[in-house]
């Protein structure tokens, strides 16, 4: 797996020093003692308040020092990637930052933190420096465990213990604080992959079709390998075995994490999932979904809760400097607002019956559909590989609405047929052949020809699309067929659209449309939607010849 760096050495120090310059203010710093002594504080601190300390191994961008600002932590001591900082390290940043009002280190339940941590409070407090501790172990993937690990939930506490120093209040209430709401936050992980590091060999531990349940954070094998399936599915598990573990009766907070590489797409829709889930009766504010505390490149996600009462919700509510933070936000039902009709339309389109028209789209229609394989291949050697599904659903889209169609009326039915496609294709073909049959239709109804009114559709969709002939696109077969049966009749317009067609197997490359992004030569290759077209007037015509 590649990574961008330069010296395995200096990976976190280039990455705090990035943090710094990109800030946009001057309100953060570093303590002198790079690379040794790894420490991110506030510059513009107040030490006649409580400083809040958390820290440890680099990796979990942007944890811990995205969160040292105004209202969250005070101090940020950071190791190399998922090693624990050192004591020295630990005591500077205690030294640097803590007054009278004492200083309250926030630790994640893994040895090296606890060791490391624990002994630079010690030698703190031996120099006279008053200093608490509060021990984070919120993972319940290990039910039996005596000492869970800490993960995402600790950011629960650094911003309940941020909002309190921000606000006054002293060591022993922060403190106290900080340690009830460690004792009240719940989290587990999901992962389909494992994490890797920079600058070290990585080999995957999972299959093809596996993922994990209850992993850590630096990568550790989770509890139980539990296999892909759907989002739904994998969250229900987790809701499920989180849900036993919470008072229902009770509010709650849910932090969304994503442990480094899963795609915003994919997290809001994990979001989608948990706040549809019966684990969702209970929570009223929702942190995230977003990186928060990751896994360096760990495709997974994890979920986080933690009990509320009113001093928690405020904490929580309270804003903060740190733009890595993302505001907790009440969970509210989507909101849905009616669609306006069309202007103009003030009656839907009544349906109507002609039988040569229904025989017409029939046809065409099957055709289509029988090309869908053969139409996929041709694209798959151009393109995506998707054209003759996506022709295929326009084409059944049409037929499960046939009996709706306005088939008597040739200007409305080129119009419901416009819109049918623009809805059921997607992407750009099916625009582009929804505003061919809406401008159509809209020749139609002022007086042209049929013949007549598919050109002005060809010339409106040649105007948005930006294709013309030799550009290896549809419009290499459509221009010269509708211009052959504007002039002769529907037989030469099939052998004008077949030739078109064929034309384009002799081009090398595409000048519009997704085709001519590929680089690849595409000579022998036929557009597959100009085969489309030459197939629909081919159809057409073999109909015309026995009616």
């Amino acid at each position: 797996m590649k990574h961008f760096f330069n010296r395995r050495e200096t990976i976190v120090t280039e990455a705090l020093d990035g943090l710094l310059r990109t800030i946009g203010s001057s309100d953060l710093a570093r303590l002198d003692g790079y690379p040794e002594i790894k420490v991110v504080l506030r510059a513009d601190w107040d030490k006649t308040r409580v400083a809040v300390v958390s820290g440890g191994g680099a990796g979990h961008e942007p944890s811990h020092a995205g969160f040292v600002g105004k209202g969250m932590l005070t101090a940020a001591v950071s190791g190399e990637i998922f090693a624990s900082p050192s004591v020295e390290a630990v005591l500077a940043a205690i030294r640097a930052v803590t007054g009278p009002a004492g200083c309250l280190l926030i630790v994640k339940n893994y040895t090296g933190d606890r060791l490391n941590f624990g002994l630079a409070a010690e030698k703190a407090r031996a120099e006279g420096f008053r200093v608490e501790m509060a021990i984070v172990a919120d993972d319940i993937a290990l039910p039996d465990i005596n000492q869970p690990r800490g993960v995402a939930g600790t950011l629960f506490v650094h911003k309940i213990a941020g909002h309190l120093s921000e606000t006054g209040g002293d060591l022993t209430s922060i403190a106290t604080a900080a340690r009830a709401a460690a004792k009240d936050i719940i989290s587990l992980g999901m992962s389909l992959s494992s994490c890797s590091i920079p600058g070290q060999p990585h080999e995957e531990r999972f299959g093809e079709n596996d993922g994990e349940l209850g992993l850590g954070i630096h990568g550790e094998p989770g509890v139980e390998r539990i296999a892909v399936q759907s989002a739904d599915r994998l969250v229900a598990i987790m809701a499920e075995r989180l849900a036993a573990r919470l008072d229902p009766k009770a509010n709650h907070a849910l932090l969304i994490n994503n442990l480094g590489s899963v795609p915003p797409l994919e997290m809001s829709l994990v979001a989608n999932a948990v706040l549809a889930s019966p684990l969702a009766r209970t929570v009223k504010l929702a942190i995230g979904p977003g990186p928060l505390m990751t896994a360096l490149n760990m495709n997974g996600f994890s979920l986080s809760l933690i009990e509320l009462d009113a001093a928690r919700e405020a904490a929580l509510l309270a804003p903060v400097g740190p733009h890595a933070w993302m505001p907790a936000k009440s969970v509210v039902a989507p909101a849905i607002v009616p669609m306006a009709k069309a202007a103009g339309q003030s009656t839907t389109r009544k349906p109507s019956e002609d039988a040569r028209t229904r025989r017409l789209v029939v046809t065409v229609c099957e055709r289509l559909i029988g090309l869908e394989e053969t139409l996929n291949g041709l694209d798959a050697k151009a393109g995506d590989g998707d054209t003759g599904s996506t022709v295929a659903t326009g084409a059944r889209s049409v037929l499960e609405k046939l009996d709706a169609l306005p088939l008597a009326d040739p200007a409305a039915t080129l119009a419901a047929v416009g819109d049918l496609l623009g809805v059921a294709m997607g992407g750009s073909s099916g625009v582009l052949l929804s505003i061919f049959f809406t401008a159509a239709a809209q020749a139609t109804n002022t007086g042209a020809t049929l013949s007549k009114a598919l050109l002005a559709g060809l010339d409106r969709m040649i105007f948005y699309g930006g294709a013309k002939i030799g550009d290896r696109t549809m419009v290499d077969a459509l221009e010269p067929a509708l211009k052959a049966l504007d002039a002769r009749d529907l037989d030469t317009a099939a052998t004008a659209a077949r030739h078109g067609a064929d034309a384009t197997a002799a081009m090398e490359k595409a000048k519009a449309g997704r085709s001519a992004y590929v680089g690849t030569k595409l000579q022998g290759v036929v557009d597959p939607g100009a085969h489309a077209v030459a197939e629909v007037f081919a159809a057409a015509a073999a109909l015309h010849a026995t009616a």
